[in-house]
């Protein structure tokens, strides 16, 4: 069959351009269409030396029929499965990009980017658990990040298999000593590295809960830069998945946010009943996480500057921890800023809600004052009383504090029939008689004249 391989060979109406890539359940190629919807395809066939080995082609056909249920922007498209000569094949769309594993090795990742793929990989298990197929497989390698949108797809349901039916048992008699990291027909199926405490141990039975635990496996080596669970050989980190917990996370990334280093235990609990039960309760605890870090992230953006370079450089920590840097540069200190200053830069950066703000004061101000009148002196009020409504000393620097607050008072006091303002105009010649000095404010002609100047 290596023949029929090589570039430029044919497969039914595929035109073969290059291998692309190789696993357990068989090779995969790059190929061109020929048909009239002239599109780039990936092929991934059975050699031949495994086709005639009954239970691997049962895998290989359960795949297909498997995946082509599926309907998903982060799964896998089936276009075709079908046979030429004794070659079974299965045509998927081709996906322009890398594995997880080798994103995560070439590209630096941030929060809210690790965030980002566990809820797309989260999305397409949902949908896979829906129509009741488990994937039991999911690791970096499985897991494609598109260059072009860094849209993810999740492929190779190589080991995928309904629930609700058990075609054959997962284990061999003999599965705890022939425990492989690849797969094989006929034992324990999975990639040990990533593999749920139910799975590790050769239980038959496994439902959507291990794939959950899978997923949690990859997005803690996302975050800490490597696998939860280590061993020096496959045995011992079998029973470190069983036996052991995880180390914390913040034990390689001091910033990570506490409530996702709860996701993740959650996700990585031995007992499968206190794990997250679907993959849609995954998906809404990621969600709504990082929607409240994009909330603190926007408002430290309009914090003042020195709140939002102590925030920066808190980021770039926290990138650098998670890109597995060996160390990190110390933040400095922000300079305190005083309740007054803080107040007085706010209402500088948001002048027009501060003018709003200040009639709404005024308003309210008026109101209470009115209340107070009508219902507690009405009674007893038999003239109206006479209030002074003086200047503010505005020291904010905004002229909306000028005069704009004191006029907006005064139109609602002058609306109270209880009330008089105390004049303006006396209110100045006051004022201007109480600057005068012991000799002068004694000297009644002084502050007659001074009254008569203004019109009093």
């Amino acid at each position: 069959m290596a023949k029929d391989l090589l570039p430029d060979s044919t497969i039914s109406h595929y035109r073969i351009v290059s291998k692309i890539g190789a696993g357990g359940m068989g090779e995969v190629y790059l190929a061109q269409d020929t048909s009239e919807l002239n599109r780039t395809v990936a092929i991934k066939l059975l050699p031949a030396e495994v086709a005639a080995d009954p239970k691997r082609m049962q895998r290989f056909v359960q795949e297909a029929r498997s995946v082509s249920g599926l309907n998903h922007p982060n799964v896998l498209t089936i276009y075709e499965f079908g046979q030429d000569g004794a070659t079974r094949f299965i045509v998927t769309e081709y996906v322009e990009g890398v594995t997880l594993r080798e994103y995560l090795r070439t590209q630096p990742t941030n929060l809210q980017e690790v965030m980002d793929i566990a809820m797309q990989i989260a999305a397409a298990l949902d949908a896979a658990h829906e129509t009741h197929v488990v994937h039991r497989d999911i690791k970096p390698e499985n897991i494609m990040v598109r260059r072009r949108d860094h849209i993810v797809k999740v492929l190779d349901f190589g080991l995928a298999k309904p629930v609700e039916k058990e075609l054959e048992p997962d284990v061999d008699p003999e599965a705890n000593t022939q425990l492989m990291v690849n797969t094989e027909p006929g034992v324990v199926m999975g990639t040990t590295s990533y593999m749920s405490p139910e799975q590790s141990a050769g239980l038959v039975t496994v439902d959507y809960r291990t794939d959950i635990w899978s997923l949690g496996a990859v997005l803690y080596e996302m975050i800490a830069g490597r696998v939860p669970f280590e061993g020096k050989d496959v045995h011992r980190q079998v029973i470190a998945i069983q036996e052991q917990a995880a180390p914390p996370l913040s034990g390689f990334v001091p910033l990570v946010p506490e409530r996702l280093e709860e996701i993740v235990t959650k996700a990585l609990a031995k007992d499968p009943d206190e794990r997250y039960q679907t993959a849609k309760d995954l998906l809404i605890d990621l969600r709504n996480l990082k929607r409240k870090l994009e909330v603190d992230a926007e408002i430290a953006r309009t914090a003042p500057v020195d709140l939002r370079a102590a925030n920066t450089i808190s980021n770039q920590r926290l990138s650098a921890s998670m890109s597995g840097a060996k160390s990190i540069a110390q933040a400095t200190e922000s300079h305190s800023v005083s309740s007054a200053e803080y107040i007085v830069k706010q209402i500088k950066q948001h002048r027009r809600t501060a003018v709003v703000l200040c009639g709404v004061l005024a308003i309210a101000g008026a109101a209470i004052l009115f209340w107070y009148f009508q219902h507690t002196r009405a009674a007893l009020l038999t003239d109206k009383d006479t209030i002074l409504l003086t200047e503010f000393d505005n020291q904010t620097g905004e002229e909306v504090f000028d005069r704009t607050l004191r006029q907006g008072l005064e139109v609602q006091l002058q609306q109270s029939p209880f009330l008089d303002l105390f004049p303006e105009q006396r209110v100045r010649a006051t004022l201007q008689l109480m600057s005068l000095s012991p000799d002068e404010r004694v000297t009644r002609d002084r502050a007659r004249e001074i009254c008569q100047r203004q019109g009093l």
